[in-house]
């Protein structure tokens, strides 16, 4: 360790700190080992250390937002110029200074275990993810808490400590140096092993077996940079994303992406991928709607960092490395003249590897005349949807739905021939499919997905931050005017959202009232309740309604103790208004639609996903939500939990009110099959 008094400190009551790796109470500042000398302006002088959190005051004096508030506590005026000083007055530094701030080049602190130097905002991650004298102190540790049984010691579990953290505090995902080379083109990356989590992860996905099964290692993810072009610089990109430094998430994930848009024809980011930076700017540990700004900022071209979830590695991971050199990431697009045109295209899933592969071109066929695609090539995704573990089925399914363009990203590697497909351990009927205009040889069961209204013992507080506000609209109006409002969302909507007001017209009485906003929830008109219909049937009772002389409307507007975080108000090119993702979390429980999911899996898999959140000391409940997914795992086959949903219960035990320590177990113990009950909101369009 860099402090040689650890021991003393320890036992006066300061504690190993997660984030910077040091002794010290958890409400006091990190503490940091810089490498250099740090500039004067970047000192703040009551601690006289380099700035944390910096805040500005109106003087023009910046400080550290913790030494503010606790001097503002016993005193009224600036600690430099004395002049009269409160900290509401008072407001977050630029990103530019942040950003300096975080750059800053510190000394891993177990300096006898590891002498490596990183920026000040990398350093949280090298500790939770490859530093050995961090990982040494938490087996230590883990030692003397757990006791020995079975004449061995237990393994230590993936869950790491939970400390309290200030939500001002950037937790920036490791952007590591070294690993092995991505193969995509345009990006440089590398591999990091996420088999460690961050505090306050719970990681069912990455849970120890025992010693004499054959292990898998840790899941893999590689950062990339991925360089977009739009013709038209106002188009949207055509992705939902989750998260943000305000909410439980942390880091920016991508929910989904849309069909046809421009990061679907690119096909190189795909649902799950954390986006750490765009155009160069940190967004890791930005607030959600920072995040949104800064990706609908229009533009011919986007350079984005992601991270990117690679599955598990295992023993022949560096092989496999060593031969990636030799393959190349390939774009196609073809163009169907019609919906029903068929491809061309046989597809099929080997036993030895993971993924659908091009077995065979039919010759006169779309893809044989465009000549680009080759048998043997291994699909990574079609029209942006990640296929890296999917199946020949999914494939034909997303190529049978394409409208005209059908965009392929195919791996090649040359001199492989394809095995038979008599290999694949099951018969033809499921081994292989056709992007012909039928349907796919093997029928899928699809099931029922219901949904129903959260039960009242599932039901929680509104989280820190959120109003809900409740309000009576009595209008009289003439019989043929119009209520002047748009409306979006219905209980037949994908995410089966409540009704909400997209616009009002300034033509009808609603504007001249101005109580119903944009956002509104509706829930009722004249005592008929439209929490419970679908889009048409709501818009049915309003157009009927309206013809009344008088309408009382009840509505629903959610509020937030920071006005900007719901009311970014930046256009939609091309789309109807619709609320941000993080508008629906202020959303009473009583409002949610809850579905069960179940997940399957074998004894010696892992569940495949990660989640944040949950009670804590600092921060009272906070929701579950799910964080990760990782390919190949039985919560990326089951393909209907996404980035972002939230945990409302397992197994039918309500989550609310439960904290990390309590959850993990309840998943662990699940063998072979869980169900999750989760509410999903539809991620922020961008």
């Amino acid at each position: 360790m860099a402090d040689p008094a650890a021991e003393e400190q320890a036992q006066h009551g300061a504690e190993l700190c997660c984030e910077c790796g040091q002794f010290h109470l958890l409400p006091d500042n990190h503490l940091y080992n810089f490498q250099n000398e740090v500039d004067d302006e970047l000192i703040c002088h009551i601690c006289l250390q380099p700035l944390l959190q910096p805040m500005d005051t109106p003087c023009g004096h910046t400080y550290c937002f913790k030494c503010l508030e606790n001097f503002m506590q016993e005193y009224n005026f600036c600690p430099m110029d004395r002049k009269k000083l409160s900290l509401q007055q008072c407001h977050k530094s630029s990103l530019l200074v942040r950003n300096l701030l975080d750059k800053l080049v510190v000394i891993c602190p177990f300096k006898a275990e590891c002498q490596q130097t990183m920026q000040r905002c990398e350093l949280e991650a090298h500790l939770q993810n490859r530093c050995p004298g961090f990982k040494k102190y938490r087996c230590e540790l883990q030692r003397k808490r757990s006791p020995v049984s079975k004449g061995k010691e237990e393994p230590l579990t993936k869950v790491e400590m939970t400390t309290a953290r200030d939500p001002e505090v950037p937790r920036d995902p490791e952007v590591p140096s070294g690993g092995s080379t991505l193969v995509a083109e345009s990006s440089a990356a590398a591999v990091v092993s996420l088999g460690t989590a961050e505090p306050g992860l719970v990681n069912p996905a990455f849970e120890e077996i025992e010693e004499d099964v054959p292990q898998r290692a840790s899941p893999v993810a590689e950062t990339s940079t991925i360089e977009i072009h739009r013709e038209d610089p106002e188009e949207e990109l055509g992705m939902r994303i989750v998260g943000g430094k305000d909410t439980p998430l942390g880091n920016i994930v991508v929910q989904e992406v849309l069909r046809d848009s421009v990061i679907a024809a690119d096909g190189r980011i795909a649902p799950g991928d954390h986006i750490l930076e765009v155009n160069g700017v940190n967004i890791s540990s930005v607030t959600h709607c920072q995040a949104v700004s800064f990706l609908r900022h229009p533009g011919p071209v986007l350079h984005l960092m992601v991270l990117q979830e690679k599955g598990f590695s295992n023993k022949t991971a560096q092989q496999d490395s060593t031969s990636a050199t030799n393959q190349e990431v390939i774009h196609v697009t073809l163009i169907k003249r019609d919906r029903s045109e068929p491809l061309g295209i046989k597809l099929i899933r080997k036993t030895d590897e993971a993924g659908i592969f091009i077995l065979d071109l039919l010759e006169g066929g779309l893809a044989a005349k465009n000549g680009k695609l080759s048998r043997n090539d291994r699909v990574l995704s079609i029209n942006g949807q990640d296929l890296r573990q999917g199946t020949p089925e999914t494939a034909a399914q997303i190529i049978q739905t394409s409208e005209s363009r059908v965009n392929f990203v195919v791996l090649r590697q040359p001199g492989v021939q394809l095995l038979d497909p008599g290999e694949d351990g099951s018969t033809s009927n499921n081994s292989s499919s056709s992007s012909g205009g039928g349907s796919p040889v093997h029928h899928r069961r699809r099931l029922e997905q219901s949904h129903y209204r959260r039960k009242s013992n599932y039901q929680k507080e509104l989280p820190p931050g959120y109003i809900s506000h409740e309000k009576t609209v009595a209008i009289k109006k003439e019989p043929k005017e119009s209520l002047g409002i748009t409306i979006g969302g219905g209980r037949d909507n994908k995410n089966k959202l409540p009704i909400y007001v997209t616009s009002v017209q300034p033509i009808g009485c609603l504007f001249r009232d101005g109580r119903i906003k944009r956002g509104d929830v509706l829930l009722s008109i004249n005592g008929i309740d439209l929490t419970h219909l679908n889009y048409y049937e709501a818009v049915s009772a309003l157009k009927s309604n309206a013809a009344s002389h008088s309408v009382i409307l009840k509505a629903l507007e959610i509020l937030s103790a920071d006005p900007t975080d719901l009311c970014l108000d930046i256009s939609e090119r091309g789309f109807s208004w619709s609320p941000l993702w993080i508008t629906w979390l202020g959303l009473p429980s009583y409002l949610h639609c809850c579905q069960d999911i179940v997940l399957s899996k074998g004894n010696q898999e892992s569940w495949g996903f990660s989640i944040v959140g949950g009670f804590e000391e600092s921060k009272g409940n906070q929701p579950f939500f799910i964080k990760t997914i990782v390919p190949g795992t039985p919560a990326c086959r089951n393909a209907r939990l996404k980035c972002g949903d939230e945990i409302v219960a397992v197994n039918g035990v309500p989550a609310v009110g439960m904290s990390n320590a309590e959850l993990i177990p309840m998943l662990k113990e699940q063998k072979n099959k869980v169900t999750l009950t989760v509410v999903s909101w539809p991620g922020s369009l961008v």
